[in-house]
């Protein structure tokens, strides 16, 4: 089967200052279908430098990145955009929810950017599916303010789920959560694979990273394969 994600060799090198610092150093990274993955290491170790090159916000300076068996590592910027859009999610550990805007009309504005147009009837059909996902459908009509941070939160990643992407990117979306709030998140996460989603998870916590299908550990720019005890 061809997975949705196939990365080899991808060399990533901070230039700039005195001295050059490699970052991604020869990575190899796979993703299929419903599979989650999650990516582990200190601070600074390039974990969210990974998941911009995933996501296709950077280009790697060498190696293949395979998009469903396309190479995409060479993408011109617009065609690059047009790609996040239509398959990737993405989950930040802040929220990035327009205060003034209710939970369904954050939804929403998934859809006007970069979704095309589409019936109000079905994009309201999207957004409330996406908001009964992970469990916050009753907080449509709520605005950010109104809710806990766990809440505002699933309303983050229905956000990201309303586009049915192909690959969920997580960075960090339990760091700034309580440890019960932080596992109704990766419960909602996970929903997300049961649908077909590929989810790549960066976190700190190695609690939520032992509920993903596979763990990796990225030390010294390089990506290794944690092996169950």
């Amino acid at each position: 089967m061809t997975a949705l994600i196939e990365m080899t060799g991808i060399t990533k090198v901070l230039k700039g200052q005195q001295q050059a610092r490699t970052i991604l150093g020869g990575v190899d990274l796979s993703v299929h279908a419903g599979e989650s993955v999650a990516i582990v290491g200190r601070s600074g170790s390039g974990k969210s430098t990974l998941l911009s090159v995933v996501g296709l916000f950077d280009r790697p300076d060498e190696g293949s990145y395979l998009l469903g068996g396309q190479e995409i590592s060479r993408l011109k910027e617009r065609r690059a955009a047009k790609l996040r859009s239509s398959h990737f999610g993405f989950v930040f550990q802040r929220f990035f929810l327009l205060k003034h805007l209710t939970a369904a009309q954050n939804v929403a504005m998934a859809l006007v950017n970069g979704q095309g147009w589409l019936p109000r009837r079905d994009r309201r059909a999207r957004v409330m599916e996406a908001l009964d996902q992970v469990g916050v459908a009753h907080l449509a009509k709520s605005r950010p303010p109104r809710m806990s941070g766990g809440e505002q939160q699933r309303v983050a990643i229905a956000r990201a789920l309303v586009r049915r992407p192909e690959v969920l990117l997580a960075d960090e979306p339990t760091g700034a959560l309580d440890t019960e709030t932080g596992a109704l998140v990766i419960d909602a996460l996970l929903g997300a694979t049961d649908r077909g989603c590929g989810l790549i998870l960066v976190t700190h916590d190695r609690d939520h990273a032992a509920r993903m299908g596979r763990t990796l550990d990225l030390v010294n720019g390089e990506l290794t394969e944690r092996v169950a005890a």
